[in-house]
């Protein structure tokens, strides 16, 4: 199995990376590989924490630029992260490894006349556009990872209590509420849509997403169509699913809502990795302070 590739096309669609970066983690990927003579990758899954340490060093034995190694190590610690969480391995060897210190990294977001923008591009005239519109409505109200919308089993939205049960990382179950504009398109969806896509291909299958074939979307086929929409929509970024979950968390606390519970609605474990949105929050707080303040108005 070419698990380098695997991990390649969930980050693509996950966290929608430049080319340049997806060829930067593929070489460094295929440099570790190559630096412990694995002809198979599949061996690349056995490697210890001291292994990585070891081969980190070497590159620092050689000579590498300390932002060299940090760009390596973002590579692996992706990779490990990524096999751990498919259930490829039991344990991330890289997930205590860390490089020097570069700085917040903040997620890219959009601003909510984007994302109106964006949900008003699929033509709710075809199945397809309907069923467009309905993820993205589904995915901006719930902030889900892509993944696991595109594995939402039908049976798990309850549209008559206003909720859906998500499963996200490690098998863990969780309730995500519904606004009234996603239960909208969902009960047309649900009602009219997705079974006249059924119907002509005379498959039925438990996911609640559906393509035109009469198989489950998949998280990359979902990335090409928002991608579409956003250009469509003339955002001037690229825009992906990860997008909207970034967008979905930083509306929320921009409005007030309690950081605990957006930890909740994302279904992260440690409410470390949710605090990075108050670093958007408050980078918006100063824009506005510095712009407002009378006293960093007057002239020297």
């Amino acid at each position: 199995m070419d698990y380098i590739k695997l991990f390649l096309e969930y980050v693509t669609v996950e966290l929608g990376l430049a080319d340049n970066t997806l060829k930067a983690y593929e070489r460094d990927l295929q440099i570790m590989q190559k630096h412990f003579g694995f002809k198979e990758q599949g061996k690349l899954l056995k490697l210890t924490r001291e292994e990585i340490i070891s081969y980190l060093n070497s590159l620092k034995s050689k000579g590498r630029a300390a932002a060299t190694i940090a760009r390596k190590l973002s590579a692996i610690k992706g990779f490990f992260r990524f096999l751990a969480n498919e259930g490829y391995i039991d344990a991330d060897p890289a997930e205590v490894l860390e490089a020097a210190k570069k700085g917040v990294q903040l997620p890219k977001v959009l601003t909510v006349a984007e994302i109106n923008a964006l949900l008003e591009a699929p033509n709710l005239g075809t199945d397809q556009g309907y069923r467009d519109k309905t993820m993205l409505e589904v995915l901006y109200a719930t902030g889900m990872r892509v993944s696991e919308l595109v594995n939402l089993p039908l049976n798990n939205v309850h549209l008559d209590l206003n909720y859906i049960i998500v499963l996200g990382k490690g098998n863990k179950e969780r309730i995500v509420p519904l606004g009234s504009k996603a239960i909208k398109f969902l009960r047309h969806y649900i009602k009219v849509v997705r079974p006249q896509i059924l119907a002509a291909t005379c498959l039925d299958i438990p996911e609640l997403f559906v393509s035109r074939s009469g198989t489950a979307m998949t998280r990359f086929n979902f990335a090409e169509i928002i991608g579409e929409y956003g250009r469509a929509a003339g955002i001037g970024k690229k825009v992906t699913p990860h997008m909207l979950r970034h967008s979905f968390a930083t509306h929320l606390l921009n409005n007030g809502t309690d950081l605990r519970v957006v930890q909740e609605l994302l279904g992260h474990a440690d409410i470390s990795t949710t605090q990075i949105y108050t670093h958007l929050d408050a980078k918006r707080l100063r824009e506005v302070y510095d712009n407002a303040h009378p006293r960093n108005n007057l002239k020297e």
